[in-house]
């Protein structure tokens, strides 16, 4: 057990590690992500044959696999444009707010009650906000296309929620990331018109690029993903996302380590970041609390 916790946690260090690869590789975002999900396809590919997990699924879910793909690739070009727009810190402070998001989207999409604990857990990440904002003005533009990007990956993960009880999760994925490729590339003449101020499409990679890239594609995106899975077979729920709200933790750390000075903040944006954190982190432990609750009082109503 011991063992699946700190494979967890390295997973988690690896997600968190992915805002400075993107500020690392050269290429401009929206080129930047086709590579990334390019070569995460053809990975998962290869799982999926290794592991003979079947391939084929209905016309109508290759359909709505491939949309949602494509707000993954939205997720993430605006994510790693937010690391371009601002500091690594600034912009994992912003993705902080992937929680706020989830419980505003939850209820209207899935249909389920509002809980009163999570609006005052969205109040606290919002003073929060308010705190970095105030304290990094000249990081504005990042930090709102990180709360952006944020908001995609909410919507993101409560479609995914649905689709994850009808499709084996590697193929799922594999779907997604085709999908989150081929919407960049159709989107590529547009954008090459009207968004690279003539220069055009900017594929090539430069010096490292290959290898920060395999290192996003190859360990951040494949093999996080594929050990993920398997880990949440043996882990409770509650466990993993507790451990995966620390991504922001694990990759502000990881940037202040790796890149040094450009990533020291004011105090009022660690105080912001830290009001953000503390919501984020005991939201799970409310949601366990009340879910608990609500079976107690299902077992009394049985009871009676």
């Amino acid at each position: 057990m011991l063992k699946d916790y700190l494979r967890l946690h390295f997973i988690v260090l690896l997600w968190g590690f992915t805002a400075i690869l993107g500020k690392l590789i050269s290429v401009p975002p929206v080129e930047l992500v086709f590579w990334r999900t390019l070569l995460a396809t053809v990975g998962l590919g290869v799982l999926l044959v290794g592991r003979k997990v079947a391939w084929r699924v209905a016309p109508t879910e290759v359909f709505r696999l491939l949309g949602v793909g494509a707000l993954v690739a939205a997720h993430w070009i605006t994510f790693f444009l937010a690391a371009r727009l601002s500091s690594v810190s600034v912009c994992l402070a912003g993705m902080a707010t992937l929680a706020l998001w989830t419980s505003l989207l939850e209820p209207l999409l899935l249909w389920r009650r509002v809980r009163l604990y999570e609006v005052g857990l969205g109040l606290l990440t919002m003073v929060g906000l308010y705190l970095v904002s105030r304290a990094e003005l000249d990081q504005l533009a990042g930090l709102l296309v990180a709360i952006l990007s944020a908001g995609l990956s909410a919507l993101f993960s409560v479609l995914n929620s649905q689709l994850v009880k009808r499709h084996a999760p590697l193929r799922l994925t594999f779907y997604e990331m085709g999908g989150a490729c081929l919407s960049i590339a159709l989107f590529f003449p547009f954008y090459s018109h009207y968004f690279t101020e003539g220069r055009g499409l900017q594929l090539a990679l430069h010096g490292y690029d290959w290898l920060w890239l395999g290192l996003l594609a190859g360990v951040c995106t494949v093999y996080a993903f594929s050990a993920s899975v398997e880990l949440m077979k043996r882990l409770s729920a509650f466990v993993v996302n507790l451990t995966i709200n620390l991504e922001p933790v694990y990759g502000i750390l990881l940037a202040v380590l790796l890149l040094g000075s450009e990533e020291k903040m004011s105090l009022g944006f660690y105080l912001g970041t830290l009001v953000i954190l503390f919501s984020v982190l005991i939201h799970p432990v409310l949601d366990q609390w009340n879910q608990r609750r609500a079976r107690r009082k299902e077992a009394a109503e049985v009871l009676v």
